[in-house]
């Protein structure tokens, strides 16, 4: 695999495209190990009704905010974002709660 090389030493679409596909593989795999932390978070939960925690998506949406005003990307996309995020992580983690303790959903 070619190595991309940074948004603002690009001439030309392609080494755009590179980078943009590049980028996409390391963001799926960095969502595959949230994910991974959302079965880990399945298993360690004792009651299903602790999967979701708003106060916990509420500071996970402030950290990706305060993150996105840091680093100049736009801060209401970025929210958006999280907040599906965050909701698919919560689906996610209810259906690894029953599927660990073969339960079909509540």
């Amino acid at each position: 695999m070619k190595t991309s090389i940074l948004p603002e030493q690009c001439h030309c679409m392609s080494e755009v495209r590179r980078g943009v596909d590049a980028t996409d593989r390391e963001l799926l795999q960095l969502l595959a190990r949230r994910f991974g932390y959302m079965r880990a978070a399945a298993r360690i939960k004792e009651e299903r009704g602790m999967v979701r925690d708003m106060d916990r998506k509420a500071q996970v949406i402030a950290n990706a905010r305060a993150d996105a005003q840091r680093l100049g990307v736009p801060v209401e996309v970025i929210e958006s974002l999280w907040d599906q995020l965050v909701e698919a992580s919560i689906a996610y983690e209810m259906d690894e709660w029953d599927r660990i303790r073969n339960r079909s959903a509540v």
